[in-house]
């Protein structure tokens, strides 16, 4: 199968997600505001975002068995982690992630949302450009 057509797929079906999850829920499918409700020890296994987030972890471990990708990873692991905590810290300062933003704030066409995405877009585009060709790190 080629890649657009799986990218394509991938992307109906996280929408198919991020609406159902809305729908049966009545909250946005925000990665960052799920993992806030799932670290409220008293809710953990009783909010469905624990589960959403737990289908999101696991189903690519079952799909890497089907099929396995050709992935290399060229950041060390201290890199990854730094690179964890500064969206774990940007999330906080945008009130949101991209999957609240990106996926749901704009499919509402919330002007925030937009706002905030082009410039979680323009911020990436910006540090890759810098990482890659004025640094040159990878």
């Amino acid at each position: 199968m080629h890649d657009f057509l799986l990218a394509f797929l991938g992307g109906i079906l996280l929408g198919i997600s991020v609406v159902g999850y809305l729908y049966v829920n009545g909250r946005i499918a925000g990665v960052s505001g799920l993992i806030a409700q799932v670290l409220n020890p008293q809710a953990l296994f009783k909010t469905p975002a624990f589960w959403f987030l737990f289908g999101l972890l696991v189903v690519p471990f079952f799909y890497g068995m089907l099929h396995a990708p050709d992935i290399e990873i060229k950041a060390s692991p201290l890199m990854l982690i730094i690179a964890g905590l500064l969206v774990g810290f940007g999330t906080r300062m945008g009130s949101g992630c991209t999957s609240g933003h990106g996926i749901c704030g704009i499919s509402r066409l919330s002007k925030r949302s937009i706002i905030a995405t082009l410039a979680f877009m323009f911020a990436g585009f910006v540090t890759v450009y810098i990482i890659r060709h004025v640094t040159g790190a990878f």
